[in-house]
């Protein structure tokens, strides 16, 4: 006789596992623990077999006896229920590790692994919130060049050009990716050349004037924010270097024996080695009795164990009243550097590009070049830093050179 669902209801579990039958197969197995499996029991090639339909009240008994249908479909076209379940399995196995998302999160892994922690994080937050909502799920074999531009229509609206092209190189590298690996066999962001408008290239804020800088230097000095941002505005200016390194700095890596401060270009993953005047010196000394004992000369204020705020720099420029999109920014202090370098006081570009820790092509190899400059930036350094000091106190300040 057929079940019901009164009578599934009344079953109660006995102390050994017991079944219950249906019709044409379809049982429910009912164990100690109280609860009801759904079985199905069937012949294949003269051999007897069972599989699992699900748990009641989850599968009820009418989703049961569907189940129970499509498996006897299938063995009227010779095809065993099991093995076309686990093939199924295996496809969406494969589906799911071939879609966008899990391909560009293994590319991301892989193929950013050396960069540093900023564009991971940049990049990561690309996929995120553009690509996976859109192509997420989607096989990268089958993504067109409309769904990936697709991607980017917020953007389009907010006349974001540079991120919207970024976002779809980014798709690409990681279809690229696909392709490597056997998963895909054409890149439809190659046909996506042209489908935008080009950016306006806009330069890093940053001053060319040393009347201006004089200023800003006088702000710096009048800045009431934390020690730790405090100390880091005032040496920015003297170190040619990024941001996102100063922030990272160690006290490990910095030697004041010898006035160097050794670290990693975030770019290019090669070691650089940085002179450091004694305006230099002197300010790390005046952050040393707070945070020398912390692994980051400038800890972060919400946890010391991590380095400061990527945006603090920036952050103390505006409340000091200048507009990091017009003015100036923490990145800004190397194209002052590099201007006022070059065009005031005369210093050799291929010093400044290597004190910038810029590529510059040499047949000796980069340690050669490392130890035929290092001489002369110390000098520069050391120079350069007289000259801000005589900027901040109001002499030599003289116009731009333009032309």
């Amino acid at each position: 006789m057929p079940l019901t669902y009164t009578q599934i209801e009344a079953l109660k579990p006995l102390p050994k596992p017991y079944k219950i039958s249906d019709a044409g197969g379809l049982t429910l197995l009912i164990q100690p623990t109280g609860s009801k499996w759904w079985r199905l029991n069937y012949r294949f090639n003269g051999k007897q077999k069972t599989i699992s339909l699900g748990v009641y009240p989850q599968i009820n008994l009418q989703q049961a006896r569907i189940e129970r249908d499509n498996a006897k479909k299938l063995l009227a076209l010779g095809v065993d229920p099991s093995e076309n379940r686990k093939e199924a399995k295996e496809q969406a196995k494969q589906a799911e590790s071939n879609n966008f998302e899990s391909v560009a999160r293994e590319w991301h892994k892989l193929h950013l692994a050396k960069k540093s922690e900023h564009h991971q994080y940049r990049v990561k937050r690309w996929l995120e919130v553009y690509l996976f909502p859109k192509l997420g799920k989607k096989l990268v074999n089958e993504i067109t060049a409309p769904q990936i531009l697709a991607a980017t229509a917020s953007l389009q609206k907010q006349d974001k050009l540079e991120t919207a092209h970024r976002i779809i190189s980014v798709a690409g590298q990681v279809i690229k990716y696909a392709i490597q690996k056997g998963l895909a066999t054409t890149n439809p962001a190659r046909e996506l050349a042209g489908a935008l408008p080009m950016p306006t290239v806009k330069h890093m804020p940053a001053f060319v004037e040393s009347k201006d800088v004089a200023k800003l230097l006088q702000a710096i000095d009048g800045y009431k924010g934390s020690l730790t941002v405090q100390c880091a505005l005032k040496l920015a200016p003297l170190l040619f270097q990024r941001i996102g390194e100063l922030r990272q700095m160690k006290w490990a890596d910095v030697d004041f024996e010898n006035k160097e401060w050794r670290h990693l270009v975030s770019k290019t993953k090669t070691p650089h080695i940085v002179p450091l005047s004694m305006q230099a010196i002197a300010i790390l000394k005046d952050i040393q009795p707070y945070s020398g004992h912390l692994a980051h000369v400038f800890p972060g204020g919400r946890d010391p164990s991590n380095p400061m705020s990527e945006n603090a720099i920036n952050g103390a420029l505006r409340k000091l009243g200048y507009d990091t999109q017009s003015d100036i920014t923490g990145h800004g202090f190397r194209a002052i550097a590099q201007t006022l370098g070059e065009q005031e006081l005369g210093f050799d570009p291929k010093h400044i590009e290597r004190q910038l820790a810029h590529s510059v092509a040499n047949p000796l190899g980069e340690a050669y070049e490392r130890a035929q400059f290092l001489k002369a930036r110390k000098i520069m350094m050391q120079q350069w830093a007289d000259y801000l000091d005589k900027l901040k106190a109001g002499g030599d300040v003289l116009e731009f050179k333009h032309g």
